[in-house]
């Protein structure tokens, strides 16, 4: 696969309802892949329980990854190019309201595939944690030269991997998934709004 290149005039960047369908088919496929692992083998699906103390851990944990990228983001050069790639590529199409899409589908279809399915049918275990976290930085590969979005990916897999593990609740990561996506989609729109 290719690297995206914004500046090459043979690449058209995508619409607003061509983003908005990819990531609606995504997670439709996203969440099939799950069900029908559910279906032919005999894999639970970790429990979502919903409760105060569940949406706040998750709250805290989407807050703090947040806050660790946007840390990242300043710091690592490789990766600022990445994202911003990334992010311009599928942000900037996108009008304020999108966002919410933005947060609640890669948020819910992601944690339960990855971390609802996959992690329980590996193990609950540091080995599962670890293979589930690196299958989920590979699907947000790009392109060869996107390398570091991967490894930013991989780790904060280990974050939510980690998360689910220990409450034993789909809900925390699904939580801290959806607020790190909106909250960066929000930051990342408004820091380059009107260009």
């Amino acid at each position: 696969m290719s690297n995206p290149n914004l500046n090459d005039p043979q690449m058209e960047p995508l619409g607003r309802i061509q983003i908005l369908a990819a990531m609606g088919v995504t997670a439709l496929v996203l969440l099939l892949i799950s069900r029908f692992w559910l279906l032919f083998e005999s894999v639970f699906l970790l429990p979502v329980r919903f409760g105060l103390p569940s949406v706040l851990q998750g709250l805290a944990i989407g807050v703090g990854i947040t806050l660790a990228s946007m840390v990242t983001y300043q710091l690592w050069p490789h990766y600022r190019r990445s994202a911003d790639l990334y992010l311009k590529l599928v942000l900037a199409p996108l009008v304020w309201t999108d966002l919410i899409w933005m947060g609640l589908l890669p948020g819910l279809s992601e944690e339960f595939l990855f971390r609802g399915v996959m992690l329980p049918a590996i193990g609950l275990n540091a080995t599962g944690v670890i293979f589930s976290s690196l299958c989920f930085g590979i699907l947000h590969l790009s392109g060869l030269q996107q390398w570091s979005y991967v490894v930013w990916a991989t780790i904060i897999g280990l974050v939510l991997g980690g998360s689910a593990l220990v409450t034993g609740n789909l809900l925390v990561p699904i939580v801290a998934h959806i607020v790190t996506n909106l909250v960066s989609s929000v930051m990342w729109k408004w820091r380059f709004r009107g260009e």
